[in-house]
């Protein structure tokens, strides 16, 4: 039996206007939009909301937040795995990406201990059908950590498993360009006295100087045969961009300077920045802003990174500046970009054929605030 909804009154955001109209779901799918309200008595009143394709997050570390939500606690991983799901689809994302973290650089963690209780958490409650949003994995690949590879190979099998970012957060390297700043974040973060800290470097540098060229070079080939979306992460220098081009590399997580996003955005590599980075007018570890890589049109997609909330609120931000981006190109940018980033070609856009992935938002004072979600046409908020 056909199934159709009507979902009309509602500023209809589609990939290059904004405009007054109706959309129709039948079966899971957009089947048709069109200006103007219906006048059929089963049409659903949006009252002049704001009516977005749902949102895709292709780089989220948000369930650790829930597997660990204090120093030392471990909560039960199916219970974790819902709670994080309720908050990513109440940001009006229906399609996650989520973040595994292969390697550990936090040297009081248990990062790797927990990976395939976290996998099999997502993976269980999926086919469950108790999570709301679509999960698919990303495997966050540490290059600096002896078992990396190891790790990586028994993951990468996994179905959910559809994209690989490779980075080494060791001195010296991408992010952590001086040893003072790296000093200082990790001390700061994991609460190091001197003494381990400084032992804590020695060990690093060592591990990067033995695995990280080797575990990049056979993770990317390893990608491209499996036909996997793979990314870099915190290049800071035009030699670190050709680097990751050269690897096949097709998204550019995080560039930290002007010149490394230039150089992504020259070679084909989609720009991908932190919506939190654009909610608070900058990094938070004093790298570019993303507002000024908009500005010079080098930014092309955001992730929510460590805030999901934050996603389409960076949209609507972007959409207001002085930087030629209007409101279809920035919520392109939380939607139809990463989607297609990831392979993902049907969905992240309000077009007859796609799939019914949606968000209704009262702008409230240039806050968007979510009031329903559908996926697949199917109400989940």
């Amino acid at each position: 039996m056909l199934t159709e909804q009507i979902l009309s009154n509602a500023q209809v955001v589609t990939a290059d206007r904004v405009f007054n109209g109706t959309v129709v779901l039948r079966n899971g799918l957009i089947v048709e939009v069109d200006e103007g309200r219906s006048r059929l008595p089963q049409a659903q009143d949006l009252h002049g909301d704001y009516l977005l394709p749902g949102l895709v997050e292709l780089h989220t570390d948000n369930l650790e937040k829930h597997m660990t939500p204090r120093p030392g606690v471990d909560w039960p991983s199916t219970s974790a795995v819902l709670s994080h799901d309720a908050q990513i689809i109440a940001a009006g994302i229906t399609t996650v990406f989520d973040a595994l973290s292969i390697g550990d650089v936090n040297p009081k963690g248990n990062r790797m201990k927990k990976l395939p209780g976290m996998l099999e958490a997502i993976a269980s409650a999926s086919i469950a059908g108790l999570t709301r949003a679509e999960h698919r994995l990303h495997l966050r690949c540490e290059l600096c950590h002896p078992d990396t590879l190891s790790v990586y190979r028994d993951l990468v099998e996994h179905p959910l498993v559809q994209l690989v970012s490779v980075m080494d957060h060791s001195p010296g390297q991408r992010q952590f360009a001086l040893e003072s700043k790296y000093r200082e974040y990790y001390m700061g973060k994991y609460h190091l006295n001197t003494e381990q800290m400084d032992e804590f470097i020695v060990f690093q540098m060592a591990n990067s100087r033995e695995f990280s060229d080797r575990y990049r070079r056979a993770i990317a080939e390893d990608c491209k045969a499996r036909g996997l979306s793979l990314a870099s992460h915190d290049d800071a220098t035009l030699a670190h961009v050709e680097e990751s081009a050269s690897y096949g590399m097709t998204i550019a997580e995080f560039p930290t300077t002007m010149e490394a996003a230039r150089g992504s955005h020259r070679l084909g590599m989609g720009v991908l920045m932190g919506a939190p980075n654009v909610v608070r007018g900058g990094s938070h570890s004093g790298n570019v802003a993303a507002a000024d890589l908009a500005k010079e049109g080098l930014l092309d997609i955001l992730s929510s990174d460590y805030y999901p909330a934050s996603l389409l609120q960076a949209a609507f931000i972007l959409a207001t500046q002085d930087n030629g981006c209007e409101l279809p190109q920035a919520v392109g940018m939380v939607s139809r970009a990463p989607a297609h980033a990831a392979g993902l070609d049907d969905r992240g856009e309000i077009r007859i054929g796609l799939r019914a992935d949606l968000i209704q938002a009262k702008n409230q004072d240039g806050l968007p605030v979510i009031q329903q979600v559908w996926r697949q046409a199917k109400r989940v908020f």
